[in-house]
């Protein structure tokens, strides 16, 4: 794998990460409030939101002097066809060996 996909796993592999997503997904919060759900420095959770930026799984707008931050629905849904398609490709492959287990051939 990868690509962009690639990249929004591995940005998701850091457990705050994960969990800015999750907040996210229930709506937009400010830097400031997103700041205030870990105990991590502000700057520390700068960085984690710059990775999911590049990763592009979320996305932010300033708002006078507040950077708003929003899921990026476009990165959510690289990842959700990857899975699809390894859904796909894992399904063919078990259908197969289903197959063949019921013929009583070998693999």
């Amino acid at each position: 794998m990868t690509g962009p996909a690639q990249d929004a796993l591995a940005a998701l592999a850091d457990p705050t990460r994960r969990r800015i997503v999750e907040l996210l997904a229930k709506g937009s919060l400010s830097s400031g409030q997103i700041a205030q759900e870990f105990p991590v420095s502000a700057p520390a959770v700068s960085q984690h939101l710059k990775a999911l930026r590049r990763a592009r799984l979320v996305r932010v707008h300033v708002d006078a002097q507040r950077r708003i931050y929003e899921l990026n629905r476009a990165g959510i849904d690289e990842i959700s066809a990857w899975l699809t398609d390894i859904r796909r490709l894992w399904g063919e492959r078990l259908d197969r060996r289903e197959s063949v287990a019921l013929k009583g051939e070998p693999r």
